[in-house]
């Protein structure tokens, strides 16, 4: 499985509060559950009008198909083929 950060436009999404992006959640594993082993959500960074979502997936296809599915745009998905931190300088 390949590595993708997924840029979302989600307006308003910075101000819900827990109740709401637990329900977006939910929805988000809804899709996942009608993709087995072909999509893997990691982890998501709310910002603003934005999440950005970091996903393992066996290619876009699948990103744009999840989109799809669970009503949430993929408005930029970019392939991550590496990571660096401050370790790296070491």
């Amino acid at each position: 499985m390949k590595k993708y950060v997924i840029e979302r436009d989600v307006p308003g999404i910075g101000s819900l509060g827990s109740a709401e992006l637990c329900g977006a959640a939910q929805t988000s594993n809804a899709a996942l559950a009608k993709l087995p082993n072909r999509v893997q959500w990691q982890h998501s960074y709310v910002a603003g009008d934005k999440t950005f979502c970091v996903y393992l997936a066996e290619d876009e296809a699948a990103i744009h198909e999840h989109a799809k599915l669970s009503g949430f745009p993929a408005t930029k998905i970019t392939r991550i083929t590496g990571m660096i931190d401050p370790t790296t300088a070491g």
